[in-house]
């Protein structure tokens, strides 16, 4: 097969002693990964600085004030919370304002008679006699926490006399989101919003209604993911911004939770506990993807994607990497995934391949198309950047059933050693770069390019290539 690329669309206590024991815990697995600095905070920081991609494109998939509404009787299985406000007939309103992740997801569960007004973003629960007390939370609707969306205002009423009359009523529940923080960035669309919307609204088999604030951010956001949020929801999205009504639900949901990086946490799903591996499979039965599992047929050839990146942490021999690709026994392409590409046909694409490879970044997002059995391989750039970038992808592909590998760069295979020489502290010293700070250590490491040694990397590919062999 000829090399030649094949360029196509592809796109934060709860006390001291916990916190004392996370900070353990977390530098006990970054010393077995040889990065003796970094922390959960600097994992974060990693995160909030990545560069987003944003895209004004005309509004679609929203429903306009004074559209007529469609009300269909639902039959929903609520499952029991924790209360920390105690409910009764008055309703319950749950709220977690620490958060289970690294960057402090808000989440409250408010049930029974449930109000909202998209004008003022509110959400108030209307007890149905007078209440003990009246309370109120400031909500982020966004999962990955620290970030300037609206905050969405949770009241819990003293009694009914200032309740908003409501103007349309529906009988399943709603979960409110926002769009914004790092959305636009491909894998920030799945770990912020897509899995944990995922685990949110699974439980009510399509009978819920998705109320979203803040979607001017990026409209086309809608459009793009229009297929995967049809299949979690049988209903029109509701434009919170531009909603002049107060809807009245039987249950919202504020806020999405956000667990672990792309990957879930099955214990902490509500309803029936879910796994990756069901997110993927949803993900392959909302685009029909065909395939369920990697290259099987006698005298067939397993598919190779190398991802490319136009930017920075490029590879500088993209055709020497084919070439060992081959040499290894695959057949090999390049994809240079775009932003603003139908997310059915590249899912499509990379459904279509065995294997995905590509330098740290959004584009190994790609790997939640694979066929289950499938391979990811990432390239970990020069400067003890292993543990960071694991934390991004290899629990969340061994999850989805993948194998999970990668491949650290050298000094000899990395820009740095060109354009820095090899007495830099950048090369010499990669924890002292660390210990100066996080922006070093992004403009650094994390703006590398490089030149795979194709000799060292081949085990690598041999490895990959056993595994489907082994299927």
């Amino acid at each position: 097969m000829s090399c030649a690329p094949v360029r196509v669309n592809a796109g934060f206590a709860a006390g001291v002693l916990l916190a004392l024991l996370v900070c353990f815990i977390l530098q006990q697995e970054v010393a077995i990964s040889g990065l003796s600095v970094a922390t959960t905070a600097a994992v974060a920081q990693w995160i909030t600085l990545k560069q987003l991609s944003r895209d004004p494109a005309a509004m679609q998939l929203i429903k306009a004030p004074g559209e007529s509404e469609t009300l269909v009787a639902s039959d929903v299985q609520r499952t029991p919370d924790i209360q920390l406000i105690q409910g009764s007939d008055n309703g319950k309103v749950v709220c977690n304002m620490e958060g289970r992740s690294r960057d402090w997801s808000e989440t409250c569960e408010v049930d029974r008679d449930v109000r909202t007004n998209g004008t003022a973003l509110s959400v108030t629960l209307v007890p149905a006699s007078r209440s003990s007390e009246r309370r109120e939370w400031m909500i982020s609707p966004y999962a990955r926490g620290g970030q300037s969306l609206r905050s969405v205002t949770v009241t819990q009423l003293q009694d009914r006399s200032a309740a908003p009359p409501c103007t349309v009523t529906h009988t399943m529940p709603a979960i409110l989101f926002g769009i914004g923080g790092y959305v636009g960035n491909y894998w920030h669309d799945y770990t912020d919003i897509l899995v944990p919307l995922f685990v949110a609204s699974r439980r009510y088999h399509g009978e819920v209604t998705f109320l979203v604030s803040n979607i001017q951010h990026l409209p086309r956001w809608l459009v793009k993911y229009r297929a995967l949020l049809h299949g979690l929801s049988k209903y029109e999205v509701v434009d919170m911004d531009r909603d002049a009504y107060v809807r009245c639900f039987p249950r919202v949901t504020v806020g999405l939770h956000l667990d672990k990086e792309l990957t879930i946490v099955p214990e902490l799903v509500p309803g029936a506990p879910l796994t990756m591996a069901d997110f993927t499979r949803f993900v392959r039965e909302t685009y029909a993807l065909p395939r369920e599992a990697p290259t099987r047929e006698p005298g067939k050839k397993p598919r190779l994607l190398l991802i490319h990146r136009g930017d920075f942490r490029r590879f500088l021999n993209e055709q020497e990497i084919l070439q060992a690709a081959e040499a290894a026994g695959f057949e090999a392409a390049l994809s240079e995934p775009r932003v603003n590409g139908s997310e059915t046909e590249q899912a499509r694409l990379v459904n279509s391949f065995d294997v995905v490879l590509g330098m740290h970044g959004a584009g190994l997002t790609n790997a939640v198309h694979l066929p289950p059995g499938g391979v990811l391989i990432q390239v970990v750039p020069y400067g003890k950047m292993e543990y960071l970038a694991r934390a991004e992808f290899s629990e969340g592909a061994t999850d989805m059933g993948l194998k999970y590998l990668d491949y650290s760069i050298s000094a000899e295979e990395s820009s740095l050693m060109e354009t820095l020489g090899p007495e830099h502290p950048a090369i010499k010293d990669p924890e002292s770069i660390h210990r100066s700070g996080w922006e070093n250590m992004f403009k650094l490491y994390l703006k590398q390019n490089a030149r795979i040694n194709t000799t060292r990397f081949a085990p690598t590919l041999v490895q990959a290539f056993d595994h489907l062999r082994q299927q």
